[in-house]
């Protein structure tokens, strides 16, 4: 390995670990990506010709900017897909389109509860994503449930329903949408492998710390509906049905069209955009501005989008010199092959950074077969799927959706440890041996 390539994996993991401590450092994580991004591309160029030795000095620099735009472009397909689902899930909740889960939920049932908020929570996951799912959750939750022991029971069982349900969905997890979009998956092949290995893991989780939970509440908690605009109960049917089932239709649309789902997402926001406008004819012209797309836009998390640029763009570099080949070559030889120990070990390490970078990372180290495991659908694709979405809720910091209720409900990172991390590992090698078993006599 050469000195500038040491370079190179040093500033990698400066920046890794600072991303992965962003709560001490206090800065924020997409800052640290794009920097790093930067800063591996521009050690690269320092001596271009010592990483493409087969290509003439006068055209080495004309090659690395064609390199840079083929990442980009790989980039930019998951970028504008996560963005116009982000939009498309904004649209929807702003409007009301999710005042049914609140009616749904309700129950005096302690263990009623927590069984309606794991399936719903699941499901959900699997439609929308793992973040936005949890804070729906989560404010469903704080009306329902009073005591802060008891809901922070529920809210743990939120971040591991929405990983477990983002798994098997080619569009329930950021990692599964990576994997989706780069073709090593396809949605008939994770959803009908993926799906019980799931469930599994959620479901054992569920019911041991269904354990922890007794009796009735004091008095049924009446949900208020969320305030909305002008609309009415039907408009805001059509507009909840057009978003979600839209998100339903992308993989359908990418397998009759063969076009990137982005353009999928594209098509259903375009269809929600022009159906909102044309619903705010009839409504108050100080309302329309409020609930527009347009403006909805602007509530984007761009910061997240910047991260997915930089943390991408970061991986690139350490696939163009070599680096991650040789660590998938090092993991193969460690482990005789064995995809079920690479994988759970990948899955582990989620848990401690962000899985992103990894599952990127795996896309680089690995070729991609025209049969065997590292065919599309093979099992270490799948198993990466599943790994990486399930183990991310080892730790409440593994995971968007952990981090999100982390701060929203005010959870430690020790107390997660303590009480939950050793019920998410029994699920999550539950869900690896139903795999395996499903391996052996079916497939």
């Amino acid at each position: 390995m050469s000195t500038l390539t040491i370079c190179i994996v040093t500033v990698f993991v400066i920046g890794y670990l600072c991303i992965a401590l962003e709560s001490l450092t206090r800065v924020n994580k997409a800052a640290i990506a794009l920097l790093m991004c930067v800063l591996c591309w521009t050690l690269l160029m320092m001596s271009p010709a010592s990483f493409y030795p087969t290509i003439d000095s006068g055209s080495v620099v004309h090659h690395i900017a064609e390199v840079i735009e083929h990442h980009l472009g790989d980039a930019a397909g998951t970028l504008f897909f996560l963005m116009g689902a982000m939009t498309i899930v904004e649209i929807v909740d702003s409007n009301g389109g999710f005042n049914f889960v609140r009616e749904t939920m309700k129950t005096r049932s302690k263990r009623k509860l927590l069984w309606r908020v794991a399936f719903m929570t699941f499901f959900l996951s699997a439609i929308l994503d793992n973040l936005t799912t949890s804070i729906v959750m989560i404010m469903v939750l704080r009306k329902l449930v009073q005591s802060r022991g008891d809901r922070m029971i529920y809210a743990a069982l939120v971040i591991i329903a929405a990983n477990s349900g983002g798994a098997f969905s080619p569009i329930g997890d950021v990692t599964t949408i990576m994997l989706w979009i780069k073709g090593v998956i396809t949605t008939q092949g994770v959803i009908s492998e993926i799906f019980i290995p799931s469930l599994v893991s959620m479901v054992i989780p569920a019911a041991i710390l269904s354990l922890h939970l007794e009796g009735k509440f004091d008095k049924s908690q009446n949900l208020p509906k969320a305030e909305v605009s002008q609309f009415t109960k039907v408009q805001r049917d059509i507009i909840f049905w057009l978003g979600v089932g839209g998100l339903i239709f992308v993989p359908i649309f990418k397998t009759l069209t063969h076009l990137p789902p982005f353009m999928g997402i594209l098509l259903v926001l375009g269809i929600l955009w022009t159906t909102t406008e044309i619903f705010h004819y009839n409504t108050a012209e100080d309302d329309t501005m409020a609930k527009r797309v347009s403006d909805i836009m602007s509530r984007i998390d761009l910061s997240t989008i910047m991260f997915f640029l930089g943390i991408l763009m970061a991986v690139a570099v350490l696939q163009e010199v070599g680096v991650l080949t040789a660590m998938g070559e090092g993991l193969n030889e460690a482990f005789s092959g064995n995809y079920y120990v690479i994988n759970g070990i990948i899955g582990v390490l989620s848990s401690i950074v962000d899985n992103v970078p990894l599952v990127a990372g795996c896309m680089g180290m690995y070729p991609v077969a025209a049969e065997g495991a590292m065919a599309v659908d093979g099992i270490f694709w799948q198993l990466l799927a599943y790994c990486a979405g399930v183990g991310g809720s080892m730790l409440i910091i593994g995971s968007a959706a952990g981090v999100v209720v982390m701060g929203l409900e005010k959870i430690t990172f020790g107390w997660y440890m303590k009480k939950i991390s050793w019920i998410v590992l029994v699920g999550y090698l539950s869900g690896m041996l139903v795999y395996w078993v499903e391996r052996m006599l079916f497939f």
